[in-house]
């Protein structure tokens, strides 16, 4: 069982991961991570190991398995986001194991080793909860340890998640020895993000040294990061207020969020927006039928050349209840 323990707090788990701990006869894990369910492990045979350890905790854990023990492989978070359950799968896969397999009332060869995956609150979750509802609107999550990744795929995906205008959580974001990469990442994110935008960083999110702090993008390196630090980098939406992290879903755009909740004018509930897919096509026809060029088409959208000569080469037929007037134009592209 690769169990997701959530922060650590027994009140955070839940109630499959306590019961997987319950029901094992072998706990495996990082020393930290046994230390936060102490309380739920006495009595039964502990294995513990250090950070850099990962892939013989997967080993272990098979071994056990193979000898006829029931084990709980924990992970802080969610066992599946930076957790143990990438390694332990690949463990498997290269020793050869496959699912086992069931009989006609859907029970398993008792010879086979079964795995499942008890899923927990990450830490993306559980910081975002600590500090308001910053990840309401699109997000990713992004580690900055270079230990297993080239730092180069790295800057890659912090430089189009910041283009992108992502609110992006950042693992594993400072240690001893990593110390500039979370100096790189600031600096990949400053070329698209204005320097006030609003940071926090949460350090053991729910535990008992629990610290929050707000930031912004310019003094985001100056700040107390450490390796149970998780930063949370805002869009451009984002805003801190009342000592809350806020990214709004985009219901302003549409709705009279000070009157009666209606509808704005010329949108309508249910529907796309009228600078949607929809209109924004019909747009983007109109502004290159007016002559604007594909190349100003793409620099103003901040899409590629290529989607955008695509787009008005094939554009989607409007899903609308009101056929367009004009539905039979066509569409010329400039070179």
């Amino acid at each position: 069982m690769l169990v997701g323990i959530g922060p650590g707090s027994t009140e955070h788990m839940t109630v499959r991961a306590r019961a997987a701990i319950a029901e094992a006869d072998t706990i495996i894990g990082y020393v930290t991570y046994i230390k936060l369910v102490a309380d739920l492990i006495e009595g039964k045979e502990i294995v513990r190991k250090s950070m850099t350890e990962e892939l013989d905790r997967a080993i272990e854990a098979l071994d056990r398995a193979r000898a006829g023990k029931k084990v709980a492989l924990i992970s802080s978070g969610d066992a599946g986001v930076y957790g143990m359950a990438g390694p332990t799968f690949e463990v498997l896969f290269q020793a050869g194991w496959t699912p086992p397999a069931r009989d006609e009332n859907g029970q398993p060869d008792p010879d086979g080793i079964e795995v499942e995956v008890v899923p927990g609150a990450s830490a993306l979750n559980s910081c975002a909860a600590r500090v308001g509802a910053p990840l309401t609107h699109d997000f990713c999550a992004i580690s900055l340890s270079d230990l297993l990744t080239p730092w180069p795929t790295i800057a890659r995906r912090l430089d189009a998640a910041a283009a992108a205008d992502f609110v992006v959580a950042l693992y594993n974001p400072k240690s001893g020895r990593r110390t500039r990469q979370i100096v790189e990442a600031q600096r990949l994110f400053l070329r698209h993000r204005r320097p006030d935008t609003p940071v926090a960083i949460v350090k053991s999110a729910y535990r008992r040294r629990e610290k929050i702090t707000f930031t912004t993008l310019d003094a985001m390196s100056e700040a107390d990061i450490g390796m149970l630090s998780t930063v949370l980098i805002g869009n451009s939406n984002t805003v801190v207020q009342y000592g809350l992290m806020v990214t709004p879903r985009g219901y302003a755009n549409k709705y009279d969020l000070q009157g009666d909740g209606a509808a704005r004018a010329g949108e309508r509930r249910g529907r796309s927006l009228s600078t949607g897919l929809e209109g924004w096509l019909e747009n983007l026809q109109i502004d290159h039928a007016a002559g604007d060029s594909l190349e100003n088409l793409a620099q103003r959208h901040r899409l590629p050349l290529d989607y955008i000569r695509e787009t008005l080469l094939n554009p989607l037929a409007a899903a609308s209840d009101e056929p367009s007037e004009d539905s039979s134009a066509s569409v010329v592209l400039d070179k």
